[in-house]
């Protein structure tokens, strides 16, 4: 996940650690040189401090946060964002696949919750899936109106291991043509670039309306 971000340019984070993202938190220590986390005392002030570092750089802001409490303290930053339309990720941690949905110890769903002030959300069981869904986060946050992208990543799918594949190569090693591409949901019917119409819609039959009855001069409702 970290050499994503570095892949897309990303060189400040701005979070706050908790138990279900302490696997990323161990890669962000790793590549310390080259990505500078910095801890606030809240993750509200964390979503707007990367607020704030997209406003004045440009450049995509991140912000991480852990599960339950920590991914609803980012809510306000988020929505903060969205009506400004600055590019932001927000990296959120859940519990594991094995506990989704059942009600676990700081387990909310993050997604749902934050669906309406965000351009799109992700949800990643797979650890295969994350450096895409990263890609596609980035790009859908800094293209057209610009916004912030969640991705949620359940706790297992960060402690797994994948082969890395940088962006623009296939899995089978030949080089493809580096275009982020967006997922079917991100795409909202976008086709080589123009807008599909939608499809005809027959107009409705008429009904007819039955006329109201003469009401006498005068009479008056009890």
């Amino acid at each position: 996940m970290v050499r994503v971000l570095r892949e897309q340019g990303a060189t400040t984070v701005f979070g706050y650690p908790g138990g279900t993202v302490l696997p990323i938190y161990d890669a962000l220590f790793e590549h310390r040189e080259h990505i500078t986390h910095y801890l606030t005392a809240h993750e509200q002030g964390a979503a707007h401090a990367a607020d704030g570092y997209a406003r004045a750089t440009g450049k995509v802001g991140v912000v991480l946060a852990t599960s339950g409490p920590g991914s609803t303290n980012l809510v306000t930053g988020i929505a903060a964002a969205f009506m400004d339309s600055v590019p932001l990720v927000a990296i959120t941690g859940n519990v594991g696949t094995a506990f989704i949905g059942k009600d676990s110890f700081q387990e909310v769903y993050t997604t749902g919750i934050t669906l309406p002030v965000t351009k799109h959300n992700f949800f990643v069981q797979d650890v295969r899936e994350l450096a895409s869904v990263l890609r596609e986060a980035f790009a859908i946050a800094s293209s057209g109106r610009k916004g912030p992208v969640l991705v949620d990543i359940t706790k297992d799918a960060q402690a797994t291991y994948c082969e890395w594949e940088p962006a623009g190569t296939a899995g089978d090693g030949a080089t493809v043509p580096f275009v982020e591409t967006f997922s079917v949901a991100a795409k909202s019917a976008v086709t080589n670039g123009t807008v599909a119409p939608s499809p005809a819609v027959p107009p409705s039959p008429a009904v007819p309306v039955a006329p109201s009855p003469a009401v006498p001069a005068g009479s008056h409702s009890q």
